[in-house]
């Protein structure tokens, strides 16, 4: 694999250390890795082991310099042909996402600190995957930067045993006591804090030394140090020494470590450094410092900007030895079993692994229950081009249900567009929560505005569908909508061929569940009907706006009546809840007396009613595709719709249409100005005449 590491520079600090220790083990696994920063002291140890650094200023917050920096990035990345990009800060995050996104490669951030919410953090959680180094990091993402827990990677920081080895605590004997920060120089990381600490220890302990180490960013915080250390008669006690990269031999001189951060840390590197270095740890209860210590077990943990607790703790330490020379012995086992650097490196290295072998893949189908049906082969072949892929389906809320129990998505994304995602503020909403999946692949099976919109804002780096005219150009996958008469699969898997899946079966599924099928036997049964006796089943109705698809509910009763008495079977009525008046109308017309279905059942309790019927009769609408998904036979009446584009493909569905006899069908309109002539013409003599196969004895 091909590594690039971004952050802002290279000079020391933990998550430098990190980058690294990073690079040194991709190199020594024969990996390439690659570093951008703005410079420091460490690019050094890159050169020594073979890894190139970029020096550029990625870190500075200019609009300007951010778009430049886009374009450099991109260049690096064609250049050295890397596969993932990986970024430890903020602003190099930022730019790194977007050229990732134009480059089509994995981007992936460790979030380091505990930020603040505001538009440039956001670019923390929008890593394929986020890893983090503490539990408190993982809540801290979910919650106050909506990163899902599935894309969270838990990796602790580690540390190299070999270079931080363990001072035997029994052969310890120093003539004074040396307390010792190791930090930025900050006022988050409590100084003053723990400067006073040491006011109140240099009064209980003879010989006590306190080093300061770390580097002070430009501000007057070290000048406002040195002055409470000369006000409190400390100047002959506390020591600044100035960032060095051993911090092994800084940890050899010292007694105690404390860690006085008064906000929460996101983990807390030197204190692990410490812990190896069998230097016992005091540290404030913050952050993902809890993880890190079990308190008087792997470390003491004390109360943040309290001076006198930390004091105390520190106090117990030099006068237990006991305590101290068994928080130094348990500590450095802890760390060799849990912040090892060698397995964090392995763990970070499955996690690259893990981006380029995951496909996250957004397919999109947004209408009608029937068109979400036709669909199922294109995702069973996506399935099969991609067996460990991560595929979501964009649904609407109405048609959601048709995808319960499918075997070849892992999760269905709801919109509903009538409400919450209403509007242009409801699709870029909708938009967002898209792009929280970090998508790979659109597929736009629908190829509306709406869709091809919503396959823009997922930001996903390939986007697939019909070059329609209608928003296509948001797509930059497309091909020409030219092909006449294709069926609807068939025009769906035009687009899986565009996008190298080789689709195969046209078959169409549904999959009710046990309690399900319970449910449809038990309607039948409370209308006393059994599948033995023989039965029928009529969908009443297309819909309420599609009146020009609808056979006339004079001839359902004709139909029913007629079925009784020269086939001895009874029918069922069924439909959606808006269509329960017509279906009573119908029932109260024929003296068979069918049950009424309608508006009693869910798609796919609809599903498991629709197998038990010999043979099933409607009009252009979605029970047409439920009926071919249940293997059920079916009689298809058309009218104003052309069944070239809309029957499944389906031996078992029979079409009756009147359109080579009159000019007017197919006209695709919801009104009619002709009296239905294109519906009425289908006769009842017809439809018996089509059924009458599938209603002989023992069929």
């Amino acid at each position: 694999m091909n590594i690039l590491q971004v952050l802002p520079s290279l000079d020391i600090g933990g998550v430098e250390t990190g980058t690294i220790d990073l690079a040194k083990y991709l190199v020594s696994r024969g990996h390439k890795a690659i570093t951008i920063s703005s410079g420091g002291r460490l690019v050094r140890e890159l050169d020594a082991i073979g890894a190139r650094h970029y020096n550029l200023p990625i870190g500075k917050k200019s609009l300007i310099n951010i778009i430049r920096m886009i374009k450099e990035v991109c260049e690096i990345i064609r250049r050295e042909d890397i596969d993932i990009v990986h970024a430890r800060s903020r602003v190099p995050a930022l730019i790194a996402y977007i050229a990732c996104k134009a480059s089509n490669k994995a981007f992936l951030t460790t979030a380091h600190g505990y930020y603040r919410k505001h538009l440039m953090s956001e670019a923390m959680g929008w890593g394929k995957y986020v890893i983090v180094a503490s539990n408190i990091m993982a809540k801290h993402m979910v919650n106050n930067f909506k990163v899902p827990y599935d894309r969270i990677r838990l990796i602790p920081r580690g540390v190299d045993l070999e270079w931080f080895t363990f001072r035997d605590p029994s052969a310890h004997s120093p003539a004074g006591f040396t307390v010792g920060m190791v930090s930025r120089i900050t006022p988050l990381k409590g100084h003053a804090d723990f400067v006073r600490a040491i006011a109140i220890l240099n009064r209980q302990i003879p010989n006590l030394h306190a080093v300061i180490v770390g580097e002070a960013p430009k501000s007057k915080y070290k000048e406002d140090l040195e002055l409470l250390i000369r006000r409190l008669g400390l100047s002959n006690t506390i020591e600044f020494l100035s960032a060095t990269n051993d911090v092994p031999n800084v940890m050899k001189k010292l007694d105690v470590l404390v860690s006085a951060t008064i906000t929460p840390e996101a983990f807390g590197r030197v204190i692990i450094e410490a812990q190896a270095s069998g230097v016992p740890v005091v540290a404030t209860q913050v952050g993902g410092v809890v993880d890190i210590i079990e308190d008087s077990k792997t470390g003491l943990l004390c109360s943040p900007q309290n001076p006198k607790d930390m004091a105390e703790k520190v106090l117990k330490l030099y006068k237990d030895r006991a305590l101290w020379m068994n928080l130094a012995i348990g500590s450095r086992r802890h760390v060799e079993s849990y912040f090892n650097l060698e397995k964090m490196m392995e763990k970070t290295l499955a996690v690259y692994e893990e981006a380029l072998a995951t496909v996250n893949i957004l397919v999109i189908k947004i209408s009608a229950i029937g068109d979400v049906i036709l669909s199922v082969p294109s995702l069973k072949a996506i399935r099969a081009k991609y067996p460990r892929a991560n595929i979501k389906v964009l649904v609407g809320v109405q048609s959601r249900e048709a995808l319960d129990g499918c075997p070849y998505i892992n999760e269905r994304i709801v919109c509903d567009l009538k409400g919450r995602h209403r509007g242009i503020f409801g699709l870029w909403r909708l938009g967002k929560e898209l792009r929280s999946s970090c998508f790979d692949i659109a597929i736009d099976l629908q190829n509306s505005k709406r869709s091809h919109l919503l396959a823009a804002l997922s930001l996903a780096p390939l986007r697939y569908g019909y070059d329609n005219k209608k928003l296509s150009f948001l797509l930059n996958r497309r091909l020409r909508d030219d092909a006449p008469y294709l069926d609807p699969i068939e025009h769906q898997f035009r687009t899986l061929r565009m996008a190298a899946i080789k689709p195969q079966e046209k078959c169409l599924e549904l999959w009710p569940s046990p309690a399900e099928e319970d449910r449809a036997e038990k309607l039948l049964t409370e209308g006393w009907m059994t599948p033995s006796a023989g039965l029928v089943g009529v969908n009443v109705r297309a819909s309420s706006r599609w009146v020009t698809k609808n056979w006339p509910v004079s001839y359902i009763a004709e139909l029913s009546d007629r079925l009784a008495k020269e086939f001895n079977v009874r029918t069922v009525l069924t439909g959606a809840e808006e269509d329960i008046d017509f279906a009573q109308a119908i029932a109260r017309s024929a003296k068979s007396k069918p049950l009424v279905a309608a508006g009693k059942t869910s798609i796919l309790e609809l599903a498991s009613l629709i197998r038990r019927f010999k043979v099933y009769l409607t009009p252009d609408s979605a029970p047409m595709h439920i009926a071919a998904a249940m293997g059920t036979p079916c009689i298809a009446l058309f009218g104003p719709t052309n069944p070239e584009r809309h029957v499944p493909p389906s031996g078992t569905c029979m079409v009756i249409s009147k359109k080579d006899e009159l000019k007017c069908s197919p006209c695709y309109n919801p009104n009619c100005v002709k009296n239905f002539v294109c519906m009425k013409k289908i006769t009842v003599d017809e439809v018996l005449e089509a059924m009458r196969p599938y209603l002989k004895e023992g069929v």
